[in-house]
């Protein structure tokens, strides 16, 4: 937080403790929505998801830069464009971009040269609720991210004692925000910090849940469900300094 920040906050706080005690859980309250929805939507990048079955928009995060500017660079080439989700798992995650196969049969070409990913960005903003993007991989150690292949959450409600388990065994501790969303609506946090989140759906979030719940046959839709993705809206002010290196962010 910065310094203006801090003495913004403070300044709130001494107004709060000058008023009648009655209307101070009311102003508080304001403060907090305020804070979250300006947080989350002055990220850079607003994305649309453009699907044969509705459209949903989405935001990129700031605080996973690398994660945000692969995708960005990714769209550029043409890598999501008439893409197909692959992989739909209801009450999971709802998957596109390149089949792990592909990717892995591709790499299988080169046994000399270790497959390259991009490194893991596990920020403690960024979890696995229902409507997160989030970049798929294999089981190589590092959890780096596959270039080309990304992930929605559809999941399911979890309970208090889930929670507290995942916070011993990944080391983890959940803010009491998180733990409401996954308590109220639900999620997978089975996968945070083992997989990059690096943004989420703000707009048509029932898409996304219906196209979870086709028909399947072995994790695919029997209906092809494909999709293209655009950029909607760049926050010019915001606009990030470097884009997608390489050679900066890749293991391997």
């Amino acid at each position: 937080m910065k310094n203006h920040d801090v003495k913004i906050v403070s300044l709130f706080f001494h107004f709060l403790q000058n008023m009648p005690t009655q209307f101070r859980f009311y102003w508080f309250f304001i403060y907090i929505f305020t804070f979250f929805t300006s947080t989350l939507f002055a990220q850079s990048y607003q994305l649309k998801f453009k699907t044969n079955y509705g459209n949903f928009d989405f935001i990129l995060y700031d605080f996973t830069p690398n994660h945000r500017d692969l995708i960005l660079h990714e769209i550029e080439k043409g890598t999501y464009r008439k893409a197909i989700f692959n992989r739909i798992v209801k009450d999971f995650v709802v998957q596109g971009g390149e089949l792990d196969d592909a990717i892995l049969a591709r790499e299988a070409d080169y046994p000399t040269e270790k497959p390259k990913r991009l490194a893991p960005e596990f920020h403690h903003r960024a979890y696995h609720k229902i409507g997160a993007l989030g970049a798929g991989r294999d089981d190589n150690p590092e959890k780096g991210s596959f270039f080309s292949q990304l992930y929605f959450v559809v999941g399911q409600k979890v309970n208090a004692a889930e929670l507290d388990k995942l916070e011993i065994l990944k080391g983890i501790r959940y803010s009491q925000a998180q733990r409401t969303e996954y308590l109220v609506n639900g999620g997978q946090p089975r996968l945070d910090n083992d997989y990059t989140v690096f943004g989420e759906v703000i707009k048509g979030l029932d898409v996304l849940m219906k196209i979870s719940t086709l028909s399947t046959e072995k994790t695919h839709s029997t209906k092809p469900v494909t999709f293209t993705i655009k950029v909607k809206k760049m926050l010019p002010k915001r606009k990030p300094k470097t884009r997608f290196s390489v050679g900066a962010t890749v293991i391997g």
